[in-house]
Protein backbone atom coordinates (compact mmCIF):
# COMPACT_ATOMS: atom_id res chain seq x y z
CA UNK A 1 0.00 0.00 0.00
CA UNK A 2 2.90 2.59 0.76
CA UNK A 3 4.41 1.97 -2.66
CA UNK A 4 0.92 2.56 -4.44
CA UNK A 5 0.63 5.98 -2.55
CA UNK A 6 3.96 6.70 -3.00
CA UNK A 7 3.84 6.38 -7.34
CA UNK A 8 0.22 8.16 -6.75
CA UNK A 9 1.94 11.09 -4.84
CA UNK A 10 4.81 10.90 -7.65
CA UNK A 11 1.99 10.97 -10.60
CA UNK A 12 0.48 13.67 -8.63
CA UNK A 13 3.57 15.85 -8.42
CA UNK A 14 4.64 15.41 -12.12
CA UNK A 15 0.95 16.66 -13.27
CA UNK A 16 1.48 20.04 -11.21
CA UNK A 17 4.55 20.63 -12.83
CA UNK A 18 3.40 19.95 -15.71
CA UNK A 19 0.78 22.11 -14.86
CA UNK A 20 2.49 24.43 -13.90
CA UNK A 21 4.96 24.52 -16.88
CA UNK A 22 1.64 24.95 -18.95
CA UNK A 23 1.01 27.99 -16.63
CA UNK A 24 4.50 29.43 -17.02
CA UNK A 25 4.27 29.38 -20.79
CA UNK A 26 0.94 31.27 -20.37
CA UNK A 27 2.58 34.17 -18.18
CA UNK A 28 5.33 35.62 -20.80
CA UNK A 29 8.32 33.75 -19.37
CA UNK A 30 8.29 34.86 -15.93
CA UNK A 31 9.66 32.10 -13.99
CA UNK A 32 12.77 33.73 -12.97
CA UNK A 33 11.75 37.15 -11.98
CA UNK A 34 14.36 39.47 -11.05
CA UNK A 35 15.08 39.32 -6.96
CA UNK A 36 13.46 42.12 -5.19
CA UNK A 37 16.85 42.79 -4.20
CA UNK A 38 18.18 44.02 -7.47
CA UNK A 39 20.71 41.52 -7.09
CA UNK A 40 21.22 39.26 -10.44
CA UNK A 41 19.09 36.30 -10.66
CA UNK A 42 21.27 32.56 -10.21
CA UNK A 43 23.36 31.73 -13.04
CA UNK A 44 20.83 28.66 -13.58
CA UNK A 45 18.07 30.78 -13.92
CA UNK A 46 19.54 32.90 -16.07
CA UNK A 47 20.08 30.01 -18.38
CA UNK A 48 16.54 29.02 -18.35
CA UNK A 49 15.56 32.68 -18.80
CA UNK A 50 17.51 33.01 -22.03
CA UNK A 51 17.10 29.12 -23.52
CA UNK A 52 13.70 27.88 -22.08
CA UNK A 53 11.68 30.53 -20.82
CA UNK A 54 11.87 32.41 -24.15
CA UNK A 55 10.08 29.64 -26.28
CA UNK A 56 7.12 30.38 -24.92
CA UNK A 57 7.14 33.32 -27.15
CA UNK A 58 8.20 30.95 -29.81
CA UNK A 59 6.31 27.49 -29.35
CA UNK A 60 7.83 25.66 -32.41
CA UNK A 61 11.56 25.93 -30.50
CA UNK A 62 12.82 22.26 -29.25
CA UNK A 63 15.61 23.23 -26.91
CA UNK A 64 15.73 19.70 -26.06
CA UNK A 65 19.13 19.13 -28.11
CA UNK A 66 20.31 22.16 -26.18
CA UNK A 67 19.79 20.73 -22.39
CA UNK A 68 20.77 17.06 -23.15
CA UNK A 69 24.29 18.57 -24.28
CA UNK A 70 24.31 21.19 -21.67
CA UNK A 71 23.34 17.85 -19.08
CA UNK A 72 25.66 15.63 -20.57
CA UNK A 73 28.86 19.06 -20.38
CA UNK A 74 28.01 19.13 -16.05
CA UNK A 75 27.84 15.23 -15.83
CA UNK A 76 30.05 13.58 -18.11
CA UNK A 77 33.16 16.32 -18.39
CA UNK A 78 36.30 14.80 -17.08
CA UNK A 79 38.04 18.32 -15.62
CA UNK A 80 35.04 19.46 -13.62
CA UNK A 81 37.12 22.48 -12.61
CA UNK A 82 37.15 23.82 -15.97
CA UNK A 83 33.50 24.33 -16.45
CA UNK A 84 32.35 28.02 -16.09
CA UNK A 85 28.58 28.24 -16.26
CA UNK A 86 28.55 32.06 -17.02
CA UNK A 87 30.89 31.14 -20.13
CA UNK A 88 28.67 28.57 -20.95
CA UNK A 89 25.67 30.78 -21.50
CA UNK A 90 27.46 33.47 -23.02
CA UNK A 91 28.85 31.07 -25.53
CA UNK A 92 25.22 29.70 -26.30
CA UNK A 93 24.15 33.37 -26.59
CA UNK A 94 26.74 34.79 -28.49
CA UNK A 95 26.24 31.02 -30.68
CA UNK A 96 22.51 31.67 -31.65
CA UNK A 97 23.46 35.38 -32.24
CA UNK A 98 26.17 34.64 -35.12
CA UNK A 99 23.80 31.86 -36.50
CA UNK A 100 21.46 34.73 -37.99
CA UNK A 101 24.36 35.11 -40.38
CA UNK A 102 24.68 39.09 -40.20
CA UNK A 103 28.19 40.17 -39.27
CA UNK A 104 27.16 42.93 -37.65
CA UNK A 105 24.34 41.48 -35.20
CA UNK A 106 26.58 40.14 -32.18
CA UNK A 107 26.37 38.93 -28.98
CA UNK A 108 28.59 41.22 -25.90
CA UNK A 109 29.53 40.01 -22.48
CA UNK A 110 30.25 42.31 -20.10
CA UNK A 111 33.70 42.98 -21.12
CA UNK A 112 33.28 43.26 -24.78
CA UNK A 113 30.27 45.58 -24.17
CA UNK A 114 32.36 47.73 -22.21
CA UNK A 115 35.05 47.83 -25.03
CA UNK A 116 32.50 48.41 -27.41
CA UNK A 117 30.99 51.81 -25.65
CA UNK A 118 34.68 52.68 -25.00
CA UNK A 119 35.36 52.41 -28.62
CA UNK A 120 32.54 54.69 -29.50
CA UNK A 121 33.57 57.17 -27.35
CA UNK A 122 37.31 57.47 -29.33
CA UNK A 123 39.42 55.68 -26.12
CA UNK A 124 40.73 52.48 -26.50
CA UNK A 125 43.89 50.47 -26.61
CA UNK A 126 44.72 48.48 -29.06
CA UNK A 127 46.50 49.36 -32.82
CA UNK A 128 44.07 52.08 -33.91
CA UNK A 129 41.38 50.27 -36.60
CA UNK A 130 38.32 48.98 -37.71
CA UNK A 131 37.56 45.35 -38.70
CA UNK A 132 34.83 43.99 -40.98
CA UNK A 133 33.52 41.42 -42.91
CA UNK A 134 33.20 41.84 -46.96
CA UNK A 135 32.36 38.95 -49.14
CA UNK A 136 33.26 36.71 -46.26
CA UNK A 137 36.87 37.90 -45.56
CA UNK A 138 38.03 39.82 -42.62
CA UNK A 139 39.31 42.91 -44.22
CA UNK A 140 40.88 46.56 -42.56
CA UNK A 141 38.05 48.79 -42.93
CA UNK A 142 40.10 51.62 -42.35
CA UNK A 143 43.15 52.47 -40.29
CA UNK A 144 42.42 55.30 -37.83
CA UNK A 145 44.74 58.56 -37.88
CA UNK A 146 47.81 58.79 -36.15
CA UNK A 147 47.38 54.94 -34.94
CA UNK A 148 49.82 52.09 -34.95
CA UNK A 149 47.82 50.40 -37.77
CA UNK A 150 48.19 53.99 -40.18
CA UNK A 151 51.80 54.23 -39.16
CA UNK A 152 52.57 50.46 -40.18
CA UNK A 153 50.82 50.96 -43.18
CA UNK A 154 48.26 49.07 -42.78
CA UNK A 155 45.40 49.91 -45.63
CA UNK A 156 41.58 49.73 -46.51
CA UNK A 157 40.63 46.62 -48.02
CA UNK A 158 43.54 44.59 -46.71
CA UNK A 159 42.79 41.14 -45.65
CA UNK A 160 43.65 40.09 -42.38
CA UNK A 161 44.55 36.60 -43.05
CA UNK A 162 45.68 35.38 -39.31
CA UNK A 163 45.91 37.11 -35.66
CA UNK A 164 49.39 35.85 -33.94
CA UNK A 165 48.85 32.74 -35.76
CA UNK A 166 45.37 32.06 -35.75
CA UNK A 167 43.15 31.66 -39.02
CA UNK A 168 40.84 34.61 -39.00
CA UNK A 169 38.69 32.69 -41.80
CA UNK A 170 35.82 31.03 -39.23
CA UNK A 171 36.16 34.71 -36.91
CA UNK A 172 33.73 36.80 -36.99
CA UNK A 173 34.48 40.53 -36.15
CA UNK A 174 34.43 41.03 -32.56
CA UNK A 175 36.21 37.41 -31.83
CA UNK A 176 38.99 39.26 -34.39
CA UNK A 177 38.64 42.54 -32.45
CA UNK A 178 39.32 40.70 -29.42
CA UNK A 179 42.30 39.34 -30.36
CA UNK A 180 43.61 42.22 -31.93
CA UNK A 181 43.11 45.06 -29.27
CA UNK A 182 45.07 44.78 -25.85
CA UNK A 183 46.89 46.42 -23.28
CA UNK A 184 49.22 49.61 -24.37
CA UNK A 185 52.87 48.28 -24.89
CA UNK A 186 51.87 44.39 -25.69
CA UNK A 187 52.22 42.96 -29.20
CA UNK A 188 50.07 41.45 -31.93
CA UNK A 189 51.40 40.33 -35.24
CA UNK A 190 48.76 40.57 -38.36
CA UNK A 191 49.41 38.19 -41.34
CA UNK A 192 48.02 40.34 -44.07
CA UNK A 193 47.52 40.10 -47.84
CA UNK A 194 47.52 42.93 -50.21
CA UNK A 195 45.25 42.87 -53.93
CA UNK A 196 48.96 43.63 -55.33
CA UNK A 197 51.07 41.31 -53.14
CA UNK A 198 52.27 37.68 -54.22
CA UNK A 199 51.76 36.21 -50.78
CA UNK A 200 50.96 37.11 -47.02
CA UNK A 201 53.22 39.67 -44.70
CA UNK A 202 53.37 39.28 -41.41
CA UNK A 203 53.03 43.18 -39.15
CA UNK A 204 54.08 43.60 -35.99
CA UNK A 205 52.42 45.99 -33.82
CA UNK A 206 52.77 47.53 -30.57
CA UNK A 207 49.68 48.30 -28.69
CA UNK A 208 49.26 52.08 -27.77
CA UNK A 209 46.39 53.94 -25.80
CA UNK A 210 43.93 55.05 -28.80
CA UNK A 211 42.51 58.52 -29.13
CA UNK A 212 41.17 59.95 -32.37
CA UNK A 213 40.29 63.24 -32.72
CA UNK A 214 37.06 63.44 -34.97
CA UNK A 215 38.04 66.51 -36.79
CA UNK A 216 40.73 68.05 -38.23
CA UNK A 217 40.42 71.05 -40.90
CA UNK A 218 42.89 73.53 -42.10
CA UNK A 219 43.15 76.54 -45.27
CA UNK A 220 44.24 75.26 -48.47
CA UNK A 221 45.30 78.27 -51.17
CA UNK A 222 43.59 80.51 -48.74
CA UNK A 223 39.87 80.41 -49.77
CA UNK A 224 39.40 76.63 -49.75
CA UNK A 225 38.47 75.03 -46.28
CA UNK A 226 39.41 71.10 -45.72
CA UNK A 227 38.02 69.47 -43.63
CA UNK A 228 38.71 65.97 -42.50
CA UNK A 229 36.39 63.56 -40.67
CA UNK A 230 37.51 60.48 -38.89
CA UNK A 231 34.95 59.43 -37.33
CA UNK A 232 31.24 60.37 -36.26
CA UNK A 233 32.26 59.36 -32.33
CA UNK A 234 29.92 60.71 -29.94
CA UNK A 235 32.14 64.28 -29.47
CA UNK A 236 32.59 64.38 -33.12
CA UNK A 237 29.09 67.28 -33.77
CA UNK A 238 30.89 69.57 -30.93
CA UNK A 239 34.02 68.94 -32.24
CA UNK A 240 32.65 69.90 -35.89
CA UNK A 241 30.54 72.76 -34.52
CA UNK A 242 33.97 74.62 -33.40
CA UNK A 243 35.83 74.14 -36.06
CA UNK A 244 32.65 75.43 -38.28
CA UNK A 245 32.84 78.48 -36.18
CA UNK A 246 36.36 78.92 -37.19
CA UNK A 247 36.29 78.02 -40.52
CA UNK A 248 33.25 80.64 -41.03
CA UNK A 249 35.92 83.32 -39.51
CA UNK A 250 38.62 82.78 -42.23
CA UNK A 251 35.60 83.08 -44.58
CA UNK A 252 36.23 80.15 -47.09
CA UNK A 253 34.46 80.29 -50.06
CA UNK A 254 34.88 76.32 -50.83
CA UNK A 255 34.95 73.35 -48.84
CA UNK A 256 36.49 69.93 -49.40
CA UNK A 257 35.01 67.09 -47.19
CA UNK A 258 37.33 64.29 -46.67
CA UNK A 259 35.96 60.86 -45.85
CA UNK A 260 37.93 59.18 -46.68
CA UNK A 261 38.96 56.10 -44.11
CA UNK A 262 36.02 57.05 -41.86
CA UNK A 263 34.50 54.05 -40.42
CA UNK A 264 30.79 56.05 -39.38
CA UNK A 265 29.27 56.08 -36.23
CA UNK A 266 26.33 57.43 -34.31
CA UNK A 267 22.86 58.13 -36.45
CA UNK A 268 22.42 61.53 -34.43
CA UNK A 269 26.08 62.98 -34.86
CA UNK A 270 25.69 62.12 -39.13
CA UNK A 271 22.30 64.01 -38.55
CA UNK A 272 23.86 66.77 -36.30
CA UNK A 273 27.08 67.58 -38.51
CA UNK A 274 24.35 67.03 -41.99
CA UNK A 275 22.76 69.78 -40.99
CA UNK A 276 25.28 71.95 -41.40
CA UNK A 277 25.57 71.23 -45.00
CA UNK A 278 21.79 71.14 -46.15
CA UNK A 279 18.50 73.33 -45.51
CA UNK A 280 16.42 72.73 -42.75
CA UNK A 281 14.40 69.96 -43.64
CA UNK A 282 15.82 67.92 -46.41
CA UNK A 283 16.21 64.76 -46.33
CA UNK A 284 19.06 63.36 -45.13
CA UNK A 285 18.43 59.85 -45.16
CA UNK A 286 15.89 56.74 -44.83
CA UNK A 287 15.76 53.81 -42.39
CA UNK A 288 13.95 50.77 -44.00
CA UNK A 289 12.62 48.53 -41.13
CA UNK A 290 11.42 46.52 -43.54
CA UNK A 291 7.92 45.35 -44.65
CA UNK A 292 6.84 44.71 -41.17
CA UNK A 293 7.76 48.05 -39.20
CA UNK A 294 8.09 50.71 -42.53
CA UNK A 295 10.46 53.42 -43.14
CA UNK A 296 11.41 56.52 -41.06
CA UNK A 297 13.07 59.90 -42.50
CA UNK A 298 15.70 61.72 -41.18
CA UNK A 299 15.67 65.14 -42.22
CA UNK A 300 18.26 67.91 -41.37
CA UNK A 301 17.36 70.65 -38.28
CA UNK A 302 20.05 72.87 -39.27
CA UNK A 303 22.12 75.60 -38.91
CA UNK A 304 22.75 75.36 -42.47
CA UNK A 305 25.53 77.25 -42.22
CA UNK A 306 27.22 75.97 -45.46
CA UNK A 307 24.05 74.95 -47.33
CA UNK A 308 25.01 77.01 -50.45
CA UNK A 309 28.94 76.94 -49.75
CA UNK A 310 30.45 74.90 -53.39
CA UNK A 311 32.25 71.41 -51.86
CA UNK A 312 33.21 68.20 -53.15
CA UNK A 313 33.48 65.04 -50.93
CA UNK A 314 36.67 62.45 -50.94
CA UNK A 315 35.55 59.21 -50.35
CA UNK A 316 37.31 55.43 -50.69
CA UNK A 317 36.75 51.96 -49.64
CA UNK A 318 37.84 53.23 -46.01
CA UNK A 319 34.20 55.23 -45.90
CA UNK A 320 31.36 53.43 -44.47
CA UNK A 321 27.83 54.11 -41.97
CA UNK A 322 27.81 57.01 -41.32
CA UNK A 323 30.12 58.70 -43.71
CA UNK A 324 28.21 56.88 -46.23
CA UNK A 325 24.70 58.41 -45.28
CA UNK A 326 26.41 62.28 -45.15
CA UNK A 327 28.26 61.54 -48.45
CA UNK A 328 24.69 59.86 -49.84
CA UNK A 329 22.97 62.68 -48.92
CA UNK A 330 24.67 65.86 -50.02
CA UNK A 331 25.03 64.41 -53.44
CA UNK A 332 21.35 63.47 -53.70
CA UNK A 333 20.27 66.58 -52.08
CA UNK A 334 22.88 69.21 -53.80
CA UNK A 335 24.35 67.46 -56.30
CA UNK A 336 27.67 67.62 -54.59
CA UNK A 337 29.88 65.64 -56.18
CA UNK A 338 32.37 62.37 -54.77
CA UNK A 339 35.41 61.75 -55.69
CA UNK A 340 38.17 59.00 -54.63
CA UNK A 341 36.96 55.19 -54.85
CA UNK A 342 33.76 53.11 -54.04
CA UNK A 343 32.84 53.88 -50.17
CA UNK A 344 32.47 50.23 -47.93
CA UNK A 345 28.52 49.51 -48.26
CA UNK A 346 28.09 48.91 -44.64
CA UNK A 347 24.00 50.95 -44.97
CA UNK A 348 22.40 48.85 -42.24
CA UNK A 349 21.12 50.27 -38.61
CA UNK A 350 22.20 48.83 -35.02
CA UNK A 351 20.82 49.23 -32.42
CA UNK A 352 22.42 48.37 -28.72
CA UNK A 353 19.69 46.40 -26.42
CA UNK A 354 20.58 45.91 -22.70
CA UNK A 355 20.73 42.37 -21.21
CA UNK A 356 21.41 41.70 -17.44
CA UNK A 357 24.59 41.69 -15.95
CA UNK A 358 25.94 44.48 -17.94
CA UNK A 359 26.02 42.29 -21.26
CA UNK A 360 24.33 43.93 -24.61
CA UNK A 361 22.92 43.01 -27.88
CA UNK A 362 23.70 44.88 -31.16
CA UNK A 363 21.22 43.59 -33.54
CA UNK A 364 20.71 44.97 -37.29
CA UNK A 365 17.35 46.32 -37.07
CA UNK A 366 17.17 47.91 -40.38
CA UNK A 367 19.10 49.38 -43.64
CA UNK A 368 20.24 52.60 -44.71
CA UNK A 369 18.91 54.13 -48.09
CA UNK A 370 20.20 57.64 -49.86
CA UNK A 371 17.65 60.49 -50.08
CA UNK A 372 16.86 59.06 -53.75
CA UNK A 373 16.60 55.60 -52.75
CA UNK A 374 19.83 54.25 -53.26
CA UNK A 375 20.56 50.77 -50.70
CA UNK A 376 23.94 51.65 -49.50
CA UNK A 377 24.52 48.18 -47.45
CA UNK A 378 26.69 45.46 -49.50
CA UNK A 379 26.80 48.16 -52.54
CA UNK A 380 28.55 51.37 -51.58
CA UNK A 381 28.72 54.54 -52.80
CA UNK A 382 30.64 54.85 -56.39
CA UNK A 383 32.43 57.64 -56.80
CA UNK A 384 31.42 60.64 -59.46
CA UNK A 385 34.97 61.46 -60.43
CA UNK A 386 37.23 58.17 -59.76
CA UNK A 387 40.70 58.32 -58.98
CA UNK A 388 42.84 55.19 -57.49
CA UNK A 389 45.50 55.12 -55.45
CA UNK A 390 48.53 53.26 -56.36
CA UNK A 391 51.54 51.26 -54.59
CA UNK A 392 53.56 54.26 -55.77
CA UNK A 393 51.13 56.94 -54.58
CA UNK A 394 51.52 55.22 -51.23
CA UNK A 395 55.17 54.52 -51.25
CA UNK A 396 55.83 58.22 -52.20
CA UNK A 397 52.86 60.23 -49.80
CA UNK A 398 51.15 61.82 -52.67
CA UNK A 399 47.41 61.99 -52.64
CA UNK A 400 46.33 62.53 -56.13
CA UNK A 401 42.64 62.09 -54.54
CA UNK A 402 42.81 65.76 -52.83
CA UNK A 403 44.87 66.98 -55.74
CA UNK A 404 42.03 66.24 -58.13
CA UNK A 405 39.42 67.98 -55.30
CA UNK A 406 41.63 70.77 -55.52
CA UNK A 407 41.89 71.02 -59.18
CA UNK A 408 37.36 70.65 -59.05
CA UNK A 409 36.62 73.01 -56.52
CA UNK A 410 39.37 75.74 -57.87
CA UNK A 411 36.65 75.79 -61.17
CA UNK A 412 33.88 76.76 -58.71
CA UNK A 413 32.14 79.56 -58.26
Amino acid sequence: MKIKKTYLIGFLLILLFFAAGLTLGQKKCDYCPAPADGGQQSLSCQAWTFFEGNSCAHENADLTLFWETWNDLQDKYVDKSKIDTQKMIYGAIAGMVSAVGDPYTVFFNPVDSKNFIDDSRGEFEGVGMEVGIKKELLQVVTPLEGTPAQKAGLRSGDIIVKIDGKQSSSMNVDEAVNLIRGPKGTEVTLSIFREDWKETRDIKLVREVINVPAVKWKMINNDTAYIQLFQFSENADEEFKNAAIQIQEKSAKHIILDLRNDPGGYLSVAQDISGWFLDRGQLITVEDMGAAKGKLEYKSEGPSLFAKTPMVILINGGSASASEILAGALRDDRGIQLIGEKSFGKGSVQQLEPLAGGSTLKVTVAKWLTPKGDQISEKGLTADIEVKMTPADYEAQKDPQLDKAIEIISGMR
